[in-house]
């Protein structure tokens, strides 16, 4: 089973890398991009099992070590497929 876990800065916490992205982009010509916000992909293989349990498994993941949910957001993707 493969999942994935976005994670992003909140909303309101300033985003030093994406202004520096956006910042180069004007650089390079690339008008009218107004904001750029900056996160991470996580993606991982896990055994089989229950969906369910695997999202729980990986909630905890995340509010372990996967994120710093004090400035950060996370999105948790499980393709059972």
């Amino acid at each position: 089973m493969k999942a994935r876990v976005e994670v992003m800065l909140k909303d309101g916490v300033l985003d030093p890398q994406g202004e520096a992205v956006r910042h180069a982009l004007g650089a390079m010509g690339f008008a009218g991009v107004d904001g750029v916000r900056q996160g991470k992909l996580i993606e991982l293989d896990l055994a089989d099992g229950d969906p369910a349990a695997a999202e729980a498994q990986i909630r905890e993941m995340c509010e372990k070590l996967l994120a710093n949910t004090v400035i950060e957001s996370y999105r948790i993707l499980v393709d059972a497929g």
